[in-house]
């Protein structure tokens, strides 16, 4: 039994059915990441002097922490998988299906491509670190490289000590961590200083030795490192899951476009056509993305 309004417009909503579930399903969607933005914001605003995007950032804006140059090659690579999406549209629709086909393909590979650059984002965050101190140190080559600002909280003033880097020895049996830290530089924010960096040459990167008992915590750069860290792994990670949606959905229509080709191939134009919807409303979210998170 045929579906009603499975290929031609429904006469009150003047589209097919599967079109106008797909808008449905977006609208939804830009409610839940709207909340999420809204969350961000709030988030930001309310941040403590000096800890937005991380302690001691000597600026408030993502790229402090986060890799623009890897964000930029992910922007151009989904706006082109949206044009490819186009065109595998287009092509169908001209009864091209060896185009059409081909670009579904091309528009698979270049979102496979944007999860592999995020791969590597998302580990050199992983794999860097944040220790806190429960003292400012009193030996005199670790003073260089320890970061000093003094945050607002509830519980009133609190002095931080702090040190960022790439762990490079972490044996437990060990009395020390061996780190070399980031070139430390004047932090954003901080209300009075008498930061050790103003004596630190910005740009040395040799290892330091840090005793266990002066180490209050030690984490890497993930969600737990800070507010600004744990809202980018939330979006960007339920971005990724839409990617990868996206990414099982076109590539069951190129396997399957042959079979549908046959059978309807109206249904199979009108199924790309739902998919290349949600793909450009998942390419405009990470548009929203990557300035939020990356450049302001």
């Amino acid at each position: 039994m045929p579906i009603p309004h499975d290929i031609e417009p429904h006469p009150l909503t003047r589209m097919y059915n599967g079109k106008f579930g797909i808008w449905l399903f977006l609208a939804s969607e830009i409610m839940l990441f709207g909340a999420l933005f809204s969350t961000y914001v709030l988030l930001r605003v309310g941040a403590a002097p000096g800890t937005w995007p991380i302690y001691g950032a000597p600026s408030v804006h993502g790229h402090e922490v986060l890799n623009v140059p890897l964000a930029t090659l992910n922007t151009v690579v989904l706006i082109t998988s949206s044009v490819t999406m186009v065109l595998a549209w287009a092509a169908l629709k001209v009864g091209e299906l060896g185009k059409g086909r081909m670009y579904l393909l091309v528009t698979f590979l270049l979102a496979g491509t944007f999860m592999v650059v995020k791969y590597f984002e998302y580990k050199s965050k992983l794999t860097h670190h944040h220790i806190v101190l429960r003292e400012a140190p009193s030996d005199d080559s670790l003073k260089k490289a320890v970061g000093h600002l003094t945050v607002q909280t509830n519980a009133g003033e609190r002095d931080l000590w702090y040190v960022n880097g790439h762990v490079t020895e972490n044996n437990e049996e060990q009395d020390y961590v061996k780190i070399v830290p980031d070139p430390v530089k004047a932090p954003h924010g901080a209300k009075s200083e008498s930061h050790a960096a103003d004596a630190h040459a910005a740009g040395s990167h040799d290892p330091i030795l840090i005793d266990r008992s002066l180490i209050k915590r030690i984490s890497v750069w993930g969600p737990q490192a800070s507010t600004f860290l744990g809202i980018y792994f939330t979006l960007t990670a339920l971005h990724g899951l839409h990617i990868l949606g996206g990414m099982v959905v076109i590539l069951y229509l190129y396997l399957t476009a042959s079979g549908w080709w046959k059978r309807s191939p109206d249904k199979l134009v009108n199924r790309v056509e739902c998919t290349g919807l949600y793909w450009h409303f998942v390419d405009l979210v990470w548009i929203f993305l990557f300035p939020v998170l990356y450049l302001l």
